[in-house]
């Protein structure tokens, strides 16, 4: 209770970057309880600590976006407002990344091991079949937006069935870049460390710097893409616990759902793009 009280929707809307420093918050209490009570497991259960404290926050959003669309405004109004709502979800997953980052880079490689099990295995795997992978840019980038367009759908099944259900897809995407982040920072240091000596305050924030930005330039439009399905689905559910079926509401909530869905393809295609022809040239 004490974590899901920190702020509400209304000053979240406000000042959105605050919540990078609760984001932090809740994926480092997620890691530390996770260590302490379910170790063995450790590399799930703090995933879902981190999301269960953000879901009161985020089912709240989901009702106050919602009590928008029986506003009656129309789709431009909307739209920018959601784009409040979105913002606050950006800047919670940027938060949480940043966390899990940090602590992949400082704990000791025992304690890495065991708490990100799980998604240095997803890495592994991701990493084997790009290696594998032996096809034109364009093959490239078909199996990459499809992917994503499936996680566009889970993020809205979840979200429709749970209300805020898509925290917990998001929570564990934030916890893999997390981890390949750590990794970067972790074996760039070492290299430092071996031909340099002990690293400085300026190796630390250029590593850090680059594992962020490695990610960020096409990892930030997809995470936003699934934040705008997500929300879709959350508002959609909200409507049919309220029973707003078949009233002219109803209906206009279904266009503002199809207008979110809608940009949230786009946005995916675009994120696509970036992370096959643009990424790739910078780093």
């Amino acid at each position: 209770m004490v974590l899901e009280s920190i702020i509400s929707p209304h000053k979240a809307e406000q000042k959105p970057a605050i919540m990078l420093l609760l984001g932090f918050i809740y994926a480092t209490v997620g890691v530390f309880l996770s260590l302490m009570v379910f170790r063995t497991h450790s590399s799930m259960i703090m995933v879902f600590l981190a999301a269960m404290a953000s879901i009161p926050l985020i089912y709240n959003m989901i009702i106050m976006e919602e009590e928008k669309d029986l506003q009656g405004m129309g789709e431009g109004w909307l739209l920018k407002e959601h784009a409040k709502a979105l913002s606050v979800f950006i800047w919670l997953f940027i938060g949480m990344t940043i966390a899990f980052s940090l602590w992949y880079s400082v704990l000791s490689p025992e304690t890495v091991s065991v708490l990100f099990q799980s998604q240095s295995d997803t890495i592994n795997s991701i990493n084997g079949r790009a290696t594998g992978f032996v096809g034109s840019q364009f093959e490239s980038f078909s199996s990459i937006f499809l992917n994503n367009v499936r996680v566009l759908v889970f993020c809205i099944l979840f979200s429709f069935l749970y209300g805020s259900g898509a925290i917990f897809i998001l929570s564990w995407n934030a916890s893999v870049i997390g981890a390949a982040m750590g990794n970067i920072i972790r074996t760039e240091l070492a290299s430092i460390a071996t031909n340099i000596g002990s690293p400085t305050i300026i190796h630390y924030f250029q590593i850090g710097t680059y594992s962020l930005f490695r990610y960020v330039i096409h990892g930030i439009p997809e995470i936003l893409a699934y934040f705008m399905a997500g929300l879709a689905g959350g508002i959609i559910s909200i409507a049919a616990i309220r029973h707003d079926f078949g009233t002219k509401k109803f209906e206009h909530i279904l266009l503002d759902s199809a207008d979110l869905l809608l940009l949230a393809l786009v946005t995916v295609f675009i994120a696509g793009v970036l992370e096959v022809w643009i990424t790739p040239l910078i780093f």
